[in-house]
Parts: structure tokens; C-alpha cells; sequence
């Protein structure tokens, strides 16, 4: 047969089998997440309701305002936002805070972003949710430094603007401006600072929210045990963990939940972190000591599974970690206009 002619019976023999059910040449898939490994994990809510403290807009406009305020602070110079800045995705990127006179606080400042979600607050876990946690920083000493309730109130009332919000906030209260409803008002703003990010739309079904890279990233983080602590909608934030699981952690000069229930066995307890926005609120653990993800991922693997990760195998994991960094909702964040002081407003403790 001619060279020419086998060249026709060899394309026409391609093209039939080809035609035929079952044969067409298929794409490549790429990386797979199977979603059978997705039970654990569900996308952020639009808000964390809690029927203790209903959400209202004029409650939420309030706690906004408060969560701004620095004149809950004795100098007049901290608020809420200067340890939790919602354009830094909620944290002031130190190890520790600096609070009134330049004191140092003794635990890093976690994110307030998805907080409301968690099992509780602080890392010790000592407040049960956003409200209760609010009231802390303000009376601290070494925060805010109020020195009692009653002085907080004080600088409420003495601004018109803000009697008529408490007002518009908790109708029908006849004196509707207390430090509980300070709290109130603050954790309803804090309940809808949520931060969804391309891996919620991944769960949502959207297969192209996530790169190869990011998706063989999760994988790894499966497959080396870490949703283990990391699960939920919030990846973490859900339970209590002891540091130091395989291997004993070479700082223990905090001991967690320890100080709070004097529990033997709470002894370097701490609330598991949330991985949400990770990658933009170093530093990390409870003292902030360290600077890296990369670190974070690894010290991890071994202190708490008992496992070595290659550098590619951290790498993967970094990876698939920034795809958890959320959109800030930048209208909801934007600093309000604060009522001016007035004669009757305690003026700042500077000394």
C-alpha cells in the first residue's frame, strides 16, 4: 500500500474511534478536592445572630460609633479600633498591644472579623461571647483603663448625640444609657463584621474560585490532619486545645486556661485560632512570637501532630491559606462621624 494511502486509513481509523460514546479525548481535570472531604467545613454566615441581643440598624449604627469611640478610653486616645483596626483585617499587627500610658498587654490581640462565630472570646476563652468580651478591654487597667462603669456612662450622657442614639438603639428604656447596653451595641456591630472569601464561593460550588495550587494546598492540609482543630465555617475557633499535643511547647510561662479554671489539665489550653484572614494577622499565637505563616504551619505540624513538613508541603499549605482571605466590607467599616465633646464631658487622664 502506498505510504499516502496508509495515511488516509490511519486518519480515518482516529476519527472513527474518536466519534465513538465513551472515546472523545478529555481534558485535563487538574487538581481535585473531593467533596466528600468538605463535610466539616460550611461557607461564613451573613451574620451571627443571637437571640440575647437582636440586630437592629440602630443598634449596629451605635455599636459602631462606640466601637470608634475613643473617649471610652481615660486619655481619650485608644477605642476598640485601635487594637482590632477593621482595615487591617482586625488586629494592629504587634505582638501585643499598647494600652493606656503606653502599657503592654500580655496576650496578642486576635481579629474581631468572624469573632462572634467562635465558641467564645479571648484566648482563654474566659467570655462566653462579643458582648461579655467588650466589657473587658474598657475597665482594663492596662487597656482602655475606665475606671468603673458608672465613668463610662458619664461620658455618654454628657453628648446629646449619643442619648438620643441609646435612645433610637434600646427604645423604650427610660434610662437607656448603661455600660450593659454599651456592650449590646458593640456586639451587634461586631456580629455582621464577617469576611467571606473565594473559598466560600468554592464551597458554594464554584469550582474555579480556587487555583490547582490552592486546591492540592488543601489536600495537603487534610491529608497532614490539621481540620482535626481547624473545621466549621470559621476553620477553628471552636474548641480548646492543649499547645504542645506531641511535643511539649519550650514557653510555658503562660498556661492558658489554666490562670481562669485552675484546672490541672487546662494547663497550656488555649482556643484554637480561627484561619480565617490568617495571612494577614501576624503575628501569631497567643503571644505573638511568631512572625511568620510559614513558621506557623510548621511548628504546628510538629508541636500539635507530631509531624515534619518538607518545604513543599508548608509551601502547599501557605498557599491554599491566602485563598481564606476575606473581602473587608468596606462601606460597613468606614470610621462614623463621633458627637463633638461638650462642657459636661470628663476631660482626658494623660498623666
Amino acid at each position: 500500500m502506498a505510504p499516502c494511502s496508509k495515511l488516509i486509513l490511519v486518519s480515518v481509523f482516529v476519527f472513527v474511534v474518536a466519534s465513538l460514546p465513551g472515546c472523545r479525548t478529555a481534558k485535563p481535570r487538574g487538581v481535585v478536592i473531593e467533596r466528600s472531604r468538605l463535610g466539616m467545613f460550611k461557607p461564613l454566615p451573613p451574620a451571627v445572630e443571637s437571640p440575647e441581643n437582636p440586630l437592629t440598624e440602630e443598634k449596629v449604627t451605635l455599636g459602631r460609633m462606640l466601637y470608634f469611640e475613643p473617649r471610652l478610653s481615660l486619655s481619650h486616645t485608644l477605642s476598640c479600633n485601635s487594637c482590632h483596626g477593621l482595615n487591617t483585617y482586625g488586629v494592629d499587627g504587634q505582638p501585643v498591644s499598647d494600652g493606656h500610658k503606653g502599657a503592654k498587654g500580655s496576650r496578642n490581640s486576635p481579629t474581631v472579623y468572624n469573632a462572634a462565630g467562635h465558641v467564645a472570646q479571648f484566648w482563654d476563652g474566659r467570655a462566653p461571647t462579643v458582648e461579655e468580651q467588650a466589657r473587658g478591654p474598657v475597665l482594663n487597667p492596662v487597656e482602655m483603663a475606665m475606671t468603673s462603669e458608672g465613668q463610662v456612662v458619664e461620658v455618654l450622657n454628657s453628648m446629646p448625640e449619643y442619648v438620643e442614639a441609646f435612645q433610637r438603639a434600646f427604645p423604650g428604656k427610660k434610662n437607656p444609657v448603661t455600660f450593659e447596653n454599651v456592650t449590646k451595641a458593640i456586639g451587634a456591630f461586631e456580629r455582621k463584621l464577617i469576611s467571606p472569601a473565594r473559598w466560600d464561593r468554592f464551597l458554594a460550588g464554584d469550582e474555579g474560585a480556587l487555583t490547582d495550587a490552592e486546591k492540592e494546598g488543601f489536600n495537603r492540609f487534610m491529608e497532614t490532619g490539621c481540620q482535626g482543630c481547624h473545621n466549621s465555617p470559621y476553620l477553628g475557633g471552636q474548641m480548646f486545645q492543649k499547645l504542645g499535643v506531641e511535643k511539649p511547647w519550650p514557653d510555658n510561662k503562660d498556661l492558658g486556661r489554666f490562670a481562669i479554671t485552675k484546672q490541672e489539665a487546662d494547663k497550656m489550653v488555649f482556643k484554637v485560632p480561627s484561619l480565617r484572614n490568617v495571612a494577614k494577622t501576624a503575628p501569631y499565637y497567643h503571644d505573638g512570637s511568631v512572625r511568620t505563616l510559614w513558621d506557623a504551619v510548621g511548628l504546628m505540624a510538629e508541636y500539635q501532630l507530631g509531624k515534619r513538613l518538607r518545604d513543599d508541603e508548608v509551601a502547599a499549605i501557605v498557599t491554599w491559606l491566602n485563598s481564606l482571605t476575606g473581602e473587608l466590607p468596606v462601606d460597613y467599616i468606614k470610621p462614623p462621624v463621633l458627637p463633638k465633646s461638650t462642657s459636661k464631658t470628663p476631660k482626658p487622664h494623660l498623666m
